[in-house]
């Protein structure tokens, strides 16, 4: 009998009930205690739908950041919030954010401008945000383990067949930073006693299993880390619970060895991306070791064709038998809730699609097929591929006249006609910009207004007529705000976009789009990825009027604000059934389009955003160049039709940049701006050995933390950049887009960046003089 489980279920809820509870708390508008209930409601949820399996995840649950959880229960905070007292949650809060709500602040004596929010970057491949564990020579661990044990606890006593999840010791270290020059994983033979602890904690409440998160094995490992994972697990083997070492996201490859030789009593692997690892690890696999296969895909949302998992995994059942266990490939953390709330969704593209419930369902068919035979289930699977056969024959999906058009890319279109070199001064002297320009990412807060309007405008109460009205005014507010700051280069602020990819995918042709079909990116910050379902095209204008009313407002430069097409690829669920380099052509051909069409309508500089650049990527470098090639192609595509005198402009966001800078610079991007305040400018040491060539634009407010930057801290941090970039090539400008945040918190930050500017053009004047 194969054995069901999961690695993890979406923990915002169905209608983004997390979310709410969240940013109500934040604003002193409920209490812990309701944050808490609510939390307990969805765990309890959440479990009740996943009853089916025969071991569901325990722990997987947040109220962040399941990296910062694990850095909590092993007692790892930074130094500047150990001194705090008072409730764990909120200091957990600053950590994540910066600071807590209100009353935690007071309460704790901590003031109204809360600490360095943590660290943040991607986790892996995805476009969900971790809170980055920081280390030094002389970080300790203790254990603390009351929310797992808690959550544990809960899930008992409700009858749940729970396997506790935590992220394993070695994958832990990896993700972390040290903060000094130390050596992260001479921290290990601290940390292995308190993982024991928390491990025999987990035994002590009744636990079985326990699910120990290891995906570091699907990436290159030197000697070092291979003998990290020999000496934690066989220090770990002494515990009195079974191990399940689940990876995921990629590929063993020659880390297969080791992962089955480690003393732990079974392993997950991704079978959607590491199919070909399965054969030689079940070789390698000692006889009483479980293999857990993850052949339902946990990032994507199409249908399963369930025949063809059948035909490949009955034979693997007959020889494992009990030793089978059967999973999504990972946790399903990165898919929306629920298929069944969709009403709204196109009916055909509807029928092609599996969320998180919908994809344990998928799991449960596999099992009773392999268990009771297939005849059990012959009218489901009759279904599956009934839906699969009308998604492959669809004309929605195949458009001749599309696929033709990236035929004929040839290199010329990823050509602008002079080198930066020669641009730059044609640009200057159109623009006339002062040195250090300020300007802002492009979008700015979403207010109770725009969204009341874009409510009613969805609902049919409110007509085009007076939405264009409405989302003008808000376009006309910001252009005043900004006037009146002394912004350098102006964006019209994004009032009528819902988000950055979404409201793109409505006006492309070859996308679907859901009402509820929410995922977590970080925190309370949930987004709704569009549905690429068929070939791209651009049936007309998308930006061009918006742009051109806002530069009517004003007479200094205003941005035309694209999203670019690796971005708008990685931030979509994406068709599976072609190669990703050729949806990203066939977006960049679209784009390319609107950024003509913008130039046209005398707009002089263009930002086209690929802020999911490098979460691209694949995880072992030795793929890098394959993804980078078609990437940096299509960016150069969408940019480069354009004239010398067209500035290009592009942004990314909250990754690691300095080991593809040279990829980024063969963007040939004009100016580039990039997230380096919470890092402090460390993203910027690439500078140190790489030339880049064009201009950058550091950014120097951390606009994911409700802190107010101070002038002299932006002075500070452009100092720190003109150390490795030439002055007369630095912008200033914040680290993001500005929806998410109040008017309140945007006008003074903007204000002490504006200040700023000034600042260093004065300081520079008096070293002149």
């Amino acid at each position: 009998m194969v054995t069901t489980h999961n690695l993890g279920y979406p923990r915002i809820g169905a209608r983004r009930e997390l979310k709410f509870a969240l940013e109500s708390y934040w604003k002193d508008q409920s209490t812990r205690d309701e944050l808490l209930r609510t939390g307990e409601t969805l765990r309890a949820r959440h479990w009740a739908d996943q009853s089916a399996l025969d071991w569901v995840p325990v722990g997987d649950f947040s109220f962040y950041d399941q990296v910062l959880d694990t850095s909590f229960a092993l007692g790892n905070l930074p130094e500047r919030v150990q001194g705090f007292h008072g409730d764990a949650l909120d200091n957990y809060f600053r950590v994540a954010r910066g600071r807590t709500a209100p009353s935690g602040e007071a309460a704790c004596g901590c003031g109204a401008h809360g600490v360095a929010a943590g660290e943040m970057t991607k986790w892996f491949d995805t476009n969900y945000h971790y809170i980055v564990p920081e280390f030094t020579a002389d970080t300790q661990f203790k254990l603390d383990a009351s929310r797992l044990l808690a959550q544990l606890a809960q899930a008992k006593s409700l009858g749940v067949k729970a396997k506790p999840v935590v992220i394993g010791p070695v994958t832990y270290l990896a993700l972390g930073k040290a903060k000094d020059d130390s050596d992260k994983l001479a921290l290990l033979d601290r940390l292995l006693p308190v993982y024991a602890q928390l491990l025999d904690a987990l035994a002590d409440a009744g636990a079985e299993w326990v699910q120990i998160d290891e995906p570091i094995l699907v990436t290159e490992l030197d000697e070092h880390w291979r003998h990290a994972f020999n000496l934690a697990y066989h220090q770990l083997k002494a515990c009195r619970v079974k191990l399940l070492l689940a990876t995921y996201f990629g590929q063993l490859q020659d880390n297969a060895y080791l992962a089955a030789n480690l003393p732990v009593a079974g392993v997950h692997v991704d079978a959607i991306n590491g199919r070909d690892d399965v054969l030689p690890l079940i070789n390698l696999l000692p006889e009483h070791k479980v293999l857990s296969l993850g052949v339902i895909n946990g990032r994507n949302i199409w249908k399963t064709d369930l025949n063809a998992v059948l035909d490949w995994v009955e034979p693997l059942a007959a020889r494992l038998g009990k030793r089978l266990w059967l999973a999504p490939s990972c946790s399903l953390l990165h898919v929306p809730v629920d298929l069944a709330s969709e009403e709204r969704l196109d009916a055909q593209v509807r029928s092609w699609l599996a969320f998180a419930r919908q994809k344990l369902d998928e799991l449960h068919l596999l099992a009773r097929a392999i268990n009771e035979g297939r005849a059990a289930v012959t009218a489901e699977l009759a279904a599956n591929q009934a839906a699969l056969t009308a998604r492959a024959q669809s004309p929605r999906v195949n458009n001749p006249v599309v696929k033709a058009a990236v035929a004929k890319i040839s290199s010329h279109l990823g050509q602008r006609e002079s080198a930066y070199g020669q641009r730059a001064p044609k640009q200057a002297a159109q623009l006339r910009l002062p040195r250090y320009p300020t300007t802002t990412i492009g979008s700015f807060p979403q207010t109770m207004e725009i969204r009341h309007a874009r409510s009613e405008y969805k609902a049919g109460r409110l007509d085009d007529a007076g939405y264009q009205s409405a989302m003008r005014a808000e376009i006309e507010r910001s252009v005043r705000e900004q006037e009146q700051l002394g912004l350098d280069v102006l964006v019209h602020g994004e009032a009528e976009r819902n988000d950055m990819v979404e409201y793109f995918g409505e006006q492309l042709q070859g996308y679907a789009f859901s009402q509820f079909g929410w995922v977590q990116s970080y925190g309370s910050r949930c987004v709704k990825p569009p549905i690429l379902f068929g070939d791209i095209s651009r049936p007309k204008a998308m930006t061009v009027e918006w742009i051109r009313y806002a530069q009517s407002l004003t007479d200094k430069p205003m941005k035309g604000m694209l999203t670019g097409p690796v971005t708008i690829l990685n931030w979509s669920f994406v068709r599976d059934d072609q190669p990703r380099r050729v949806s990203c052509l066939q977006l960049a051909l679209a784009i390319r389009e609107e950024v003509l069409d913008l130039e046209k309508a005398g707009v002089r500089v263009i930002q086209i955003d690929e802020a999911a650049l490098r979460e691209g990527l694949p995880l072992r470098r030795s793929q890098w160049q394959d993804y980078l090639d078609w990437a940096v192609e299509s960016f150069r595509i969408t940019a480069n039709g354009v004239r010398d005198e067209t500035q290009i402009h592009t942004h990314m966001c909250y990754s690691e940049f300095n080991d593809i800078i040279a990829s980024i610079a063969a963007m040939d991007a004009d100016v580039i701006t990039i997230e380096t305040s919470r890092s402090d400018m460390e993203l910027l040491d690439a500078f140190d050995h790489f030339k880049y060539p064009n201009e950058i634009g550091p950014g120097v407010y951390d606009i994911h933390s409700p802190n107010i930057p101070t002038q002299e801290h932006i002075v500070q941090l452009m100092q720190k950049a003109a150390e490795r970039i030439p002055a007369e090539r630095l912008w200033v400008n914040p680290d993001c887009g500005l929806k998410t945040r109040q008017w309140s918190e945007v006008i003074p930050a903007l204000e002490h960046m504006v200040a700023a500017a000034k600042a260093l053009r004065e300081q520079e004047e008096a070293v002149s003089a």
